[in-house]
């Protein structure tokens, strides 16, 4: 539809019509089936109501979105379609790795390809709008929703949200194969404090800038449709209402262009914020604030008319957001087909090579901790097979709402699948029988419900009951090889003395086993790196490698001093530092060498050499240490990383260049810009890379 149409079809809507445009519902309330929660106990809606609003969250098949929409459409004055959302944050039905795993591959073509893949999936069941992906940065394990972040970087982060947006959004959005995506959480919400959901958010202006914000320009950037307002406050006051961060950040410093949306029942939450005393109040600061759309309470479409008529909030302002709306269903093509393909019988709705995807994709996202030359298995070994996670399909993680357990392959059925004739022991008066296996194979970790929203934990550690299976199998056998199926970094210390090897598989979705299998058989060599620190305690949380530089940091010549900062009880290193992770191969760095290109550019050589007869990939990662700053700075950062295949005995040669971008950061004035002076360079393959060299940059 052309854009003075749209124009003219804005014209022709009542007040309550354009109102109803910015209201989201679920399908509930277009049948009988569904929970209702919270706030949505409370609405009192009326049928022309219900048929003026805009858009519906979490349907689940195809036969639910043509039956909504039919009943919307037969009942809507103007028959503006609706817009269907929901939340596809790993998969829809055929599900992924979790996106911390998938943060893990530091591949951004991989993630770019599952993006493609879900919107594939979501597409065929209705789906226009995917609120994924997740921006947050996190540095404390204990928030549930760690697993839906990319880790502990700013870059990292920033370069995976790309990859998503562009694989969910296409080319092109008219393309039916294609999810318009909605970056969340706008913005801090991965620095609750102590790790707990919802909780408070306190941080620098220099710690939004340089750490916060990057991820979310880099979606903006993709051109993302759609971003979510967090639940969380900002300088005292929440993100739903706050226009710092929704105006003058969002809209005039990062030129967004799309729709902003609260999350779930967000604009209610202004009251329990405390910072409107009602309904009408809690409205009025969220859309004069900037956000556009409600979802899920009846704030806007009962308040918003009456703001209007009172002269509270400008028609114009309305006007832009509603025709926002228009504008994204018309670049869905909904006014040309509401159903958007539903109907047309000859679209691919085969999902069969999915699943192959899926378990290729699990492959290149799990972690080797620990290989004490005990991987891989061989089929002529007799395996042993013991642990909660042996035999369980609680493999899929949160998010996977539509996803069938029943359908995912276990750890015991990958094993029989490659190949294995593996001796599960279930009962502890059975582990007698691993005293006659070469190897065994303990699977522990956590359950689905404690990883998500609302799943903050105290502790990290495996349970206690774990850790004491792995001692008790110890007692019989010591080859002891653990699968760890986790949807956050764990304390791993309480069994690293009784273990030979460690995989950290995440959960790996519906390919689960059998990708673990070609992972512990060496089908697929593993080149996966942690995203975020697993640390020695969860006393040492919130950890990340690029922590600031301190006044007492502790340091070659300090170490053994008390007043320094440290911990009484344990040393500041992690147990496994970002960026770790090994493989099969012998890929070592053989030469880097650092040089000068012009006044603003540093170009880095390297040299690549796969020692071994194995074939391999490994993760090469560039660090910067800015030696003099305005402002603390961290002691190391992420600059560049690339995944390199070296062939068996093969060496590799490549370049990098950095420039001026690269090398700045936010000043206390908040301007972007590169000091003179000293910069080093730490490259190697995780975060403790060694130095190769330094540049100076003279003004």
């Amino acid at each position: 539809m052309e854009q003075t149409k749209l124009l003219a079809l804005l014209d022709q809507m009542t007040l309550e019509e354009k109102v109803g445009q910015l209201v989201q519902l679920t399908p509930m309330f277009f049948s009988e089936q569904g929970e209702v929660t919270g706030p949505m106990n409370e609405l009192e809606m009326t049928k022309e109501e219900l048929f003026q609003i805009g858009s519906v969250l979490g349907t689940r098949t195809k036969e639910d979105v043509i039956s909504i929409q039919t009943t919307y459409l037969a009942n809507s004055r103007l028959k503006i379609p609706l817009i269907f959302m929901a939340d596809v944050i790993h998969g829809y039905e055929t599900i992924f790795p979790i996106p911390l795993a998938l943060a893990s591959s530091f591949d951004t073509e991989l993630v770019k390809t599952t993006a493609e893949l879900s919107a594939f999936e979501a597409t065929r069941a209705g789906v226009h709008v995917t609120f994924s992906p997740m921006a947050d940065l996190v540095r404390d394990a204990r928030w549930g929703r760690v697993l839906e972040s990319n880790g502990e970087d700013p870059y990292l982060s920033s370069q995976m949200t790309r990859a998503y947006v562009e694989g969910y959004q296409g080319e092109i959005l008219s393309d039916k194969d294609t999810l318009a995506a909605c970056v969340k959480h706008f913005v801090g919400y991965g620095e609750a404090e102590a790790g707990r959901d919802y909780n408070t958010v306190d941080m620098s202006d220099l710690n939004l800038y340089q750490n916060h914000l990057p991820a979310f320009r880099a979606a903006i950037d993709a051109g993302v449709k759609l971003v979510m307002s967090s639940f969380n406050v900002w300088r005292g006051i929440p993100s739903t209402a706050n226009k710092y961060l929704l105006k003058d950040v969002l809209r005039n410093e990062m030129h967004f262009e799309g729709l902003v949306i609260a999350d779930y029942a967000a604009v209610h939450e202004l009251i329990n914020h405390r910072v409107a005393a009602d309904k009408k109040e809690a409205a009025y600061r969220a859309f004069s604030a900037g956000v556009e759309i409600d979802m899920v309470t009846d704030y806007y479409q009962h308040a918003l008319p009456e703001l209007i008529q009172d002269g509270l909030i400008e028609m114009d302002q309305l006007n832009q957001s509603v025709l926002k709306m228009l504008e994204l269903k018309n670049e869905l093509g909904l006014f040309e087909d509401p159903y958007r393909g539903l109907k047309d019988e000859t679209l691919d709705r085969d999902m069969t090579p999915l699943r192959a995807k899926a378990r290729e994709i699990a492959g290149q996202s799990m972690v080797l901790l620990k290989n004490e030359s005990i991987l891989p298995i061989q089929p002529s070994e007799k395996i042993g097979l013991v642990g909660p996670k042996a035999n369980s399909h609680d493999v899929l993680g949160a998010w996977s709402w539509i996803g069938n357990p029943d359908k995912a392959i276990t750890l015991e059925d990958g094993l029989k699948q490659a190949g294995f004739n593996p001796t599960y022991v279930e009962r502890e008066i059975d582990y007698v029988q691993l005293k006659y296996c070469d190897k065994v194979i303990v699977a522990v970790g956590e359950i689905s419900d404690e990883g998500g929203e609302g799943a903050s934990k105290t502790s990290i550690a495996l349970s206690q009951r774990q850790v004491e299976l792995i001692k008790e199998v110890y007692h019989w056998n010591q080859n002891i090889i653990v699968v760890l199926v986790n949807s956050r970094p764990m304390d791993l210390s309480a069994i690293q003395p009784y273990v030979k090897g460690i995989l950290v598989s995440w959960f790996p979705g519906s390919e689960a086993g059998i990708a673990i299998v070609d992972v512990l058989s060496g089908r697929v060599n593993p080149s996966a790196k942690l995203p975020m620190t697993f640390p020695q305690s969860t006393g040492q949380l919130p950890m990340s490698y690029n922590f600031l530089s301190t006044g007492r940091g502790i340091n070659e010549h300090n170490h053994a001093q008390k007043y320094v900062s440290r911990y009484l009880d344990s040393d500041n290193a992690p147990l496994y530092p970002f960026g770790f992770g090994l493989n099969y191969s012998q890929i070592e760095l053989d030469q880097v060498k650092i040089s000068q290109i012009d006044q603003t550019t540093v170009e880095i050589k390297y040299q690549i050499t796969n020692h071994s007869e194995n074939a391999g990939s490994e993760i090469l990662q560039v660090y910067m240490q800015d030696k003099v700053t305005e402002v603390a700075r961290p002691e190391r950062e992420l600059k560049y990383f690339e995944k390199i295949h070296v062939a068996a005995k093969e060496t590799v040669n490549g370049m990098i260049r950095l420039g001026k971008d690269d090398l700045s950061y936010w000043h206390a004035d908040l301007s972007f810009t590169m000091d003179p002076g000293a910069f080093d360079f730490f490259v190697g393959f995780d975060s403790h890379a060694p130095l190769a060299g330094t540049w100076t940059y003279v003004e």
